[in-house]
């Protein structure tokens, strides 16, 4: 299976080279499962008034995440076993591999638009979800050890279109670089920052990343927000010995 789903990412996307990628509907899934899993299942990243159908995150998802694989232009192994992981532990094989099907039927026909799907999401995704979508992105660019620049702008340029800001896009970089300023960019300060700023910056990221504010989401994407939350204590940690307080 593993073979199958490197051949959806690697021959479907590169037979596109350059191409824009187009907008990916979840009426196959309908079809597929007689409309019920619109029904009988929640948002994966937030309640089902977030208004996106599981049939159509998962595709989009999936979507966004070959785009970080093929970044770099080649496809890491280690890249695919993370997101074929991913979405066996979220969704069950059966579901999964229904999804990488339903993928590769699509892709032979469309391109995927980032902005497109950018756009749907930030219209019906609550901010902190989408924090997590780009999260997960970072993780699977992480999956091989290495973190490539091509990688890196390419997330970036899907955060963009997530309308995500650009001090939570840093700081969810910073937690897979290590550097001497990283805490301070986990916790969106400056190196200048004084402790009552530390201190003050912590609280915030706090409210921001806490778990108990996602407990509406499965347990595998509650572990990426408790990996986020564990990152932040670490970098506040890290400058309390810095600073002696």
């Amino acid at each position: 299976m593993f073979r199958w789903f490197a051949a959806v990412i690697g021959y479907s996307f590169f037979r596109f080279p350059g191409a824009v990628i187009g907008f990916l509907v979840g009426s196959l899934f309908d079809n597929m499962y007689g409309g019920k899993s619109r029904r009988t299942r929640g948002n994966i990243f937030g309640p089902q008034r977030d208004n996106v159908t599981p049939a159509d995150f998962e595709l989009n998802l999936l979507s966004l995440a070959s785009l970080v694989i093929k970044a770099d232009g080649k496809v890491n192994q280690s890249e695919l076993d993370y997101v074929r992981q991913y979405f066996v532990q979220a969704y069950g094989k059966e579901r999964a591999n229904a999804t990488f099907r339903t993928f590769n039927e699509i892709i032979k026909s469309r391109e995927i638009s980032a902005q497109k799907i950018g756009m749907l999401l930030r219209q019906r995704m609550r901010y902190e979800s989408r924090l997590q979508v780009v999260h997960f992105l970072f993780s699977i660019a992480n999956a091989d050890g290495h973190v490539a620049a091509a990688e890196v702008n390419q997330i970036r340029s899907i955060a963009g279109f997530l309308a995500i800001q650009h001090k939570d896009f840093e700081s969810i970089k910073a937690m897979f670089f290590k550097n001497p300023d990283s805490a301070y960019k986990i916790l969106e300060i400056e190196r200048t920052a004084t402790v009552s700023d530390i201190k003050k910056a912590y609280r915030e990221m706090v409210k921001k990343y806490h778990p108990d504010k996602l407990q509406h989401m499965d347990e595998v994407y509650r572990k990426g927000a408790e990996e986020k939350f564990r990152k932040v204590q670490e970098a506040y940690e890290q400058l309390q010995k810095e600073k002696g307080f």
